[in-house]
């Protein structure tokens, strides 16, 4: 399983990294109707923190934003579910099956993949405001003592074309 492909399939919602419940069935090979009955039979080991239905609103601005590859036959009132990266792993548990326990090792790596990249964004985007800050700070004194010759020189051309005045011998 590619982590790339399943890197896609992960949306960020309420301020976590989840997957909607049409994608991990879709990799799991089985239906979502399926993998929902699944759910709600073992409801005890899906935590809120584990998964959670998406509400109206975040439905709708999710679906203008996903790109749909097949047609979604979902009834309006049947929201998806998003599972978190511990509600994919527990998904393993709930199908029971070869392919249901290589694929959530497969999103769980991509879940690792992505943390590890955001960690590693948030460390260079820090070391790149130091650095512009600092540098920001030592080339305002240049810029100043630029502006100031710059200014200097302006003046200098208007004493020049200034009309002179008093005696001329």
């Amino acid at each position: 399983m590619q982590i790339d492909k399943i890197q896609t399939k992960i949306y960020e919602i309420r301020g976590q990294k989840v997957m909607l419940d049409f994608d991990p069935a879709e990799l799991y090979e089985v239906e979502t109707r399926a993998l929902n009955q699944s759910v709600k039979r073992n409801i005890d080991i899906f935590p809120h923190d584990f998964m959670f239905k998406l509400s109206l609103t975040e439905w709708e601005s999710m679906s203008s934003q996903i790109v749909m590859t097949y047609p979604v036959k979902r009834p309006k009132t049947a929201l998806p579910l998003a599972f978190t990266e511990h509600g994919v792993a527990m998904l393993a548990n709930v199908l029971k099956s070869s392919k249901a326990r290589q694929t959530s090792i497969a999103i769980v790596r991509a879940f690792i993949t992505l943390k590890k990249f955001v960690l590693n964004y948030n460390e260079l985007s820090e070391k790149l405001q130091n650095l512009e800050s600092k540098y920001n700070k030592q080339f305002k004194d240049v810029y100043d003592a630029i502006n100031f010759l710059l200014q200097k020189d302006n003046q200098d051309t208007q004493q020049k074309q200034r009309k002179r005045i008093g005696f001329k011998p």
